[in-house]
């Protein structure tokens, strides 16, 4: 199903790893609602990540677009900036490439959206044993009772319940950036992600309090919009400690914006 009605991009964060972003996309192509478009923000891979986006661009019902950045390290706050400029619809919902969203994923984000939100879901991860096992069999379409399926209960979807497990929140702390979802109007105003984050952490966590303290909640989803965490390494946190005084910055200092951000690119 194509969705003409709540126009969105998906954008998708890749570096490096195309048998997960492989995954990822076989997910998509089985949603119940088909995002307008879809956006791989790609921090510096290689050619078998282009070659493996060209595969897919043929069979793909809605624009799949390629946006690649040159490997200088750890930008993903900067290719997520890049793929933002490129969204064409005025709402963007954010993953990984090494998730495997639930068949409704789209659709529920769709029916939680919200003006004045920003949405942050929740995620279940995969053990190291199922992550492999998916690899070899390409299989995607997993449940909460699946092997392998850890964090349990962020994998439970019950639409109908939904709201009573969502809430409203003042606050720009626990986000995952690999499952959230904002307008592109609000996005824009916040000057976007801030491209002095380089390397690991709290790029979503200081934009979302950007967010929050431009007068926007966040909205946390639990029993919709369900995706799966593909197992690998934690990536080196060496540059945590300057992001945090970043992060404390804008906390303090009630931020709204960031001056490295979406108009430095453009």
């Amino acid at each position: 199903m194509t969705n003409k009605e709540f126009p969105l991009s998906l954008i998708i964060c890749t570096y490096e790893w195309p048998a997960a972003l492989d995954l990822c996309l076989r997910a998509v192509l089985k949603q119940t609602v088909m995002p307008t478009e879809v956006i791989v923000a790609d921090d510096g891979s290689k050619a078998p990540t282009a070659e493996l986006i060209a595969s897919y661009q043929a069979k793909f019902p809605v624009p799949l677009i390629h946006v690649w950045q040159e490997d200088e390290g750890f930008r993903l706050a900067t290719i997520r900036n890049k793929a933002i400029l490129k969204a064409s619809t005025p709402y963007i919902v954010q993953i990984d490439g090494d998730i495997i969203p639930n068949r409704h994923f789209i659709e529920d984000h769709i029916a939680v959206a919200e003006k004045g939100c920003f949405i942050r879901g929740t995620r279940s991860r995969l053990t190291k044993e199922k992550s492999e096992e998916l690899f070899a069999s390409k299989e995607t379409d997993l449940h909460f009772y699946s092997p392998g399926v850890e964090n349990r209960f962020n994998a439970v979807r019950i639409p109908f319940l939904s709201f009573l497990a969502a809430k409203k929140k003042k606050s720009g702390n626990k986000v995952k950036g690999c499952n959230m979802a904002f307008w592109k109007e609000d996005l824009v105003r916040a000057n976007g992600y801030s491209n002095d984050l380089k390397g690991w952490g709290h790029e979503d966590e200081e934009l979302s309090w950007r967010l929050i303290n431009a007068g926007l909640l966040k909205k946390v989803v639990k029993l919709r919009a369900v995706i799966y965490h593909i197992h690998h390494n934690e990536a080196s946190k060496s540059d945590e400690h300057k992001h945090h005084s970043m992060l404390d910055e804008v906390i303090e200092k009630k931020l709204t914006t960031t001056t490295n951000g979406l108009k430095e690119l453009q």
